[in-house]
């Protein structure tokens, strides 16, 4: 068990990697050094011997082994990234990176993505050693760099150039599972997540006649753009279930006592009631127009029209999302991936996905564990190029009024001391087990 110790130390290295400005606008300004010291140092007090590794000057990364009692057992990777996205002050309560802590709450970017899981690695690894607690299997400790961007300076490098630092890894666990979804109807669920959509982004290029505003023109390369890009705006997905997605829908219906309609899928996600935002996002693949880039004066045509979209596509989904792509975006606009990663799929019926489940279940007896499928992606796709299976498994019990998954990027990103000490028991008792 957690010691108390565990307990305050897990919120004090929340608010102090907080208070690391660690905002990742991409492009490679980042600068992750300051947090994988603060980590590093914290490993090395619990007698470990921590790696930093660097691709880019400043973008350091942290790993480090833990050995297990058992040599023949498979090694578990539990992964973290230290970067965060921008918070626009003036729009907060508080400092963004103040790490402020009150009312029993700790304030700032990172407090749910992911720093408090950050933290709690930390804190329970530390209460390892105090205690002398040694886990079954090799547990390999990651901290990342360049998560909210590509991951080239983070878990990319890390299993492109240095594989052998997860030698044995065959699981891992890392962020945006086993948290509490309050229904509305008072009760509480923990999704787990055991899978991921994949990454498409991308970058959609018009070409056509430069030319006077003034003169007809038709091989605007605006207009071409903007056909394509409403095209695939209104564009309807058509269903499709992943066996985790269907596994979810499955034991939400069973929960609450409706048919498990696999025909009508929609129909299904109604009778759910709120529920049904577990698993929404995640029938379908998706493709949103985020950005657009053209022209320099407004009675000059450009010669060209630029647009970028977030595409995101289900395991087995990328033939299907790339044909639909050509379609959408006709003879006239070239597309490209400007960012690309697989989706991920994760067995149900592991031992690991059961140990995840009873730490769960043994201190939230109340809640109900489901599985699920992450809309997004995390470092978990990098490390699959080692053959590491990814799950997400960063626990806390949250109070009904705090929406987390609005959190993840928003404003006033916080997390209750309650949620975290919840965190670290679970991770805690997983992590002794897996």
């Amino acid at each position: 068990m957690a010691d108390q110790q565990a307990l305050d130390e897990v919120v004090e290295f929340t608010s102090g990697l907080i208070r690391i400005d660690t905002t990742n606008r991409g492009g490679g300004d980042c600068q992750e050094r300051p947090a994988a010291e603060y980590a590093a140092e914290r490993l090395a007090g619990a007698g470990l011997e921590p790696l930093m590794l660097e691709r880019t000057r400043g973008r350091t990364n942290v790993v480090a082994r833990i050995a297990g009692t058992d040599p023949s057992a498979d090694a578990l990777l539990v992964h973290g990234h230290l970067d965060v996205v921008p918070a626009e002050a003036a729009d907060w309560s508080v400092d963004p990176f103040s790490g402020e802590i009150r009312d029993g709450v700790v304030w700032g970017r990172g407090a749910v993505d992911m720093k408090n899981m950050d933290a709690m690695i930390l804190a329970v690894v530390r209460s390892w050693a105090r205690q002398g607690v040694r886990p079954r299997r090799d547990v390999v400790v990651a901290f990342t760099a360049d998560e909210e961007a590509s991951a080239e300076d983070g878990s990319g490098f890390l299993a492109d150039e240095h594989p052998e630092l997860f030698e044995g890894c065959t699981e891992g666990v890392s962020e945006s599972g086993a948290f509490t979804f309050h229904d509305g109807s008072g009760r509480q669920l923990y999704p787990i997540a055991a899978g991921e959509r994949g990454t498409g982004w991308l970058k959609l290029t018009a070409r056509g006649r430069a030319g006077h505003g003034s003169k007809v023109n038709k091989e605007n390369a605006v207009t071409r753009l903007a056909a394509a890009v409403t095209r695939i705006g209104e564009h309807e997905w058509p269903l499709r279930l992943t066996p985790t997605v269907r596994a979810a829908l499955g034991e939400l219906a069973a929960l609450y006592g409706v048919d498990a309609d696999f025909e009508d899928v929609d129909g299904l996600l109604k009778k759910l009631g709120p529920a049904a935002k577990l698993v929404e996002s995640t029938v379908r693949n998706s493709a949103n127009p985020t950005m657009l880039d053209a022209g320099y004066k407004v009675n000059v045509i450009p010669g060209e029209a630029v647009a970028y979209v977030d595409g995101r596509y289900l395991a087995g989904g990328e033939e299907e999302f790339r044909a639909t792509l050509d379609r959408l975006t006709g003879p006239d606009v070239d597309w490209e991936f400007a960012h690309h990663e697989v989706a991920l799929q994760a067995p149900l019926d592991s031992p690991t996905y059961a140990k995840m489940r009873a730490a769960v279940e043994e201190f939230a007896p109340e809640g109900h564990v489901v599985p699920y499928c992450m809309s997004g992606g995390t470092d978990a796709k990098q490390f699959s190029r080692l053959g590491i299976t990814g799950y997400g498994f960063a626990p806390l019990k949250l109070p009904e009024d705090l929406d987390y998954q609005a959190l993840f990027h928003g404003v006033d990103e916080r997390v209750p001391v309650e949620a975290l000490h919840f965190g670290v028991r679970v991770l805690d008792r997983f992590l002794r087990t897996a």
